[in-house]
């Protein structure tokens, strides 16, 4: 594996759909227990409004910097705006809204109940690989930055 390319333990979007889709398989065939209610559908929308900003944004920053795009892709630079000053993962922040606003408008409860499950699949499989990586890759810098923005929020 080369040095600039993160080695994940769980690729990031199987991390957090794999919890989903079983969500979303539970709630067809059991059925959900619970009806979440009409406010579901508003909210749902808005988490998907606030995912394409939010993940739109944090994309932009890393074509702009130029470096990797997707898990995989050679890391060139530490990025610091814009969202990356609030949490040290926005996109995975912004795939952990997409998959409450898809549980939400989808009405499975199931997936809702599993929303946990996808939080510490993506925590064990990216974020905590990542870090590693990032701080063997940047160093003193990026410790300084760690302790400066949250994980998350």
């Amino acid at each position: 594996m080369p040095e600039d390319i993160v080695a994940f333990r769980l690729w990031p979007p199987v991390a957090i759909g794999a919890p989903l889709l079983a969500g979303a398989l539970a709630t067809a065939w059991w059925g959900d227990p619970v009806e979440p209610g009409p406010w579901r559908v508003p909210l749902g929308w808005a988490l998907v409004v606030l995912f394409v900003i939010w993940n739109g944004w944090s994309l932009w920053l890393f074509a702009r910097h130029e470096t990797g795009l997707l898990p995989g892709s050679p890391t060139e630079a530490m990025i610091e705006e814009g969202p990356y000053r609030l949490s040290r993962n926005p996109l995975y922040v912004g795939l952990l809204a997409l998959y409450l606003a898809l549980a939400l408008l989808g009405g499975s409860f199931w997936a809702l109940v599993l929303f946990p499950v996808a939080v510490l699949l993506v925590l064990w499989g990216a974020i905590l690989p990542e870090e590693r990586f990032l701080h063997a890759r940047f160093g003193d810098p990026y410790d300084a930055y760690r302790s400066r923005v949250r994980r998350w929020l």
